[in-house]
C-alpha cells in the first residue's frame, strides 16, 4: 500500500483505522491528529506509554498506523517487517530517500521535530550572537552533520539569527495550537 493508497482508504473508512502514538499530546499523537484535520477524515487515537509498546503492537497488527520516529522504525522498515508509506517531513529523508513527503500528497502536512537551545532572557547579546556563530559552525561541519545522521537524526540542521528561531517557535506554537484544538486535546 502506498501513502496515497492509504489516504483513499482512510476516506473510505473514516473512523475504523487506529493510530498508535506514544502517549497524549506526543509528537507521535499530534502527527496523527495533524493529519485527520488537514487529510479530512477520522483515526482511532491509540494511546500507549512509550513508543516502544507502541511498536510492537503495531509489529503485532493490534493497531494500524503510527507516527513514529526514525531511529526505532528502521531496522523493521529495512528487514521488512514494517512497511513505511511516507516521512512527515516537507523533504525525503537521507535515512530512507524512497519515501515521499506525506505533503506530496496532502498539501502543507509537515510534521518534524526540531530541537533548539535556549538561553535566559537576560542573556547579554553579545553572548547569543557568539553562542549562534560557534552552533552554526558547527552545524556546517560535515563530520558533525554525518554524526547527527548516525544518531537517527537524519534530517536537515538548521542555522539562522535568534530572531528566526523565535519565528518558528511562534509559527509552531500556533500550527500545533490549532491542532489540539481541533482535537480536543486535554492535558492527563
Amino acid at each position: 500500500m502506498t501513502a496515497l493508497e492509504f489516504i483513499a482508504f482512510a476516506k473510505a473508512n473514516s473512523g475504523k483505522i487506529n493510530f498508535a502514538s506514544g502517549g497524549n499530546g506526543t509528537p507521535s499523537h499530534m502527527s496523527g491528529e495533524l493529519l485527520r484535520m488537514m487529510a479530512g477524515f477520522d483515526l482511532v487515537h491509540v494511546r500507549y506509554r512509550g513508543l516502544g509498546p507502541a511498536l510492537t503492537d503495531l509489529l503485532g497488527g493490534q493497531v494500524q498506523l503510527m507516527f513514529g520516529g526514525t531511529t526505532a522504525s528502521i531496522p523493521y522498515i529495512r528487514s521488512g517487517k514494517l512497511r513505511a508509506l511516507a516521512v512527515t517531513t516537507t523533504a525525503r529523508s537521507e535515512l530512507l530517500p524512497e519515501l515521499p513527503a506525506l505533503g506530496d500528497f496532502v498539501p502543507g502536512y509537515e510534521a518534524s521535530q526540531w530541537y533548539g537551545i535556549g538561553a535566559p532572557k537576560s542573556t547579554p547579546t553579545e553572548i547569543i550572537d557568539r553562542l549562534n556563530e560557534e552552533i552554526t559552525a558547527c552545524l556546517a561541519d560535515p563530520k558533525i552533520k554525518v554524526r547527527l545522521t548516525n544518531l537517527g537524526g537524519g534530517g536537515t540542521a538548521l542555522s539562522g539569527a535568534p530572531a528566526d528561531f523565535g519565528k518558528l517557535i511562534a509559527e509552531e506554537t500556533a500550527k500545533w495550537g490549532k491542532v489540539v484544538k481541533f482535537a480536543g486535546i486535554k492535558a492527563d
